[in-house]
């Protein structure tokens, strides 16, 4: 299981659908995996605590919890998951990694920069006719960018060879260089993808969010002109939030 997490609007579907162009690599949407892990562990922290003890299950949580990612992919058996989720990163669900899945995780975080994203989240609520206040979108610890935002500040922080930091742009700009980057990071055997004609097989449905057009992917790969002006005092304060990138190519 490869991981795949890092910043919103960033290009994580059109890397999945690319990606999903490889027979032996299944990469779909935006996944429950994470939450559900988190959710089991606390249960049996807390809630099922005192029945567990009480019945000597020591190792149920482990059991349970380690289980999860072969029941929720039971549906495909290509031998490469890559598992799509923003708060990979965050240090309690990285540990859930390496404590119920893997202690070598390989985990491609996606980055962009910050101004480019808050555009795009406002770009897409017009479309839904949805009136969004930019403010809400950077105020502590909420969704869906600044909780991310502090674990890609967490994971560029980290000495390891855990993260392969992929820029948006770079996606963009040289598709097949950037793939073969994820590909030797992962250690995946090559394979030639094309890069026209993009589908994305494991579509997600939109509605379920009440914003059509979120995970669309174009059959070609594109800049989208996005027109959107923001305050002063909302640039200022997406300059103070800006990450940096500078070691990454």
């Amino acid at each position: 299981m490869i991981f795949l997490s890092g910043l919103p609007r960033t290009g994580s579907t059109l890397l999945t659908s690319i990606l999903s162009q490889n027979p032996d690599i299944h990469a779909e949407g935006n996944s429950a995996l994470c939450q559900l892990m988190w959710d089991i562990k606390v249960s049996c922290e807390t809630n099922a605590l005192e029945q567990l003890l009480a019945n000597n299950r020591f190792n149920t949580k482990k059991d349970i919890i380690s289980a999860l990612p072969g029941i929720y992919y039971s549906n495909t058996t290509k031998p490469i998951v890559i598992d799509k989720c923003r708060s990979w990163t965050l240090p309690a669900n990285l540990q859930l990694i390496k404590e119920f899945i893997t202690d070598k995780p390989k985990i491609i975080v996606m980055v962009r920069p910050l101004k480019e994203i808050v555009k795009s989240y406002v770009y897409i609520n017009q479309m839904n006719n949805i009136n969004v206040n930019v403010n809400d979108l950077l105020s502590e610890n909420s969704e869906p960018i600044m909780r991310s935002l502090y674990g890609v500040n967490f994971a560029l922080k980290q000495d390891s060879n855990e993260f392969i930091f992929i820029k948006y742009k770079n996606l963009i700009e040289k598709p097949k260089e950037t793939i073969k980057e994820v590909y030797d990071f992962c250690e995946i055997d090559s394979y030639d993808h094309q890069f026209t004609d993009i589908v994305n097989i494991h579509p997600e449905n939109d509605s379920i969010y009440n914003m059509l057009g979120l995970h669309d992917v174009r059959p070609k790969i594109k800049y989208r002109k996005i027109d959107i002006k923001l305050s002063k005092e909302v640039e200022k304060r997406i300059d103070d939030l800006e990450l940096d990138y500078g070691n990454i190519a």
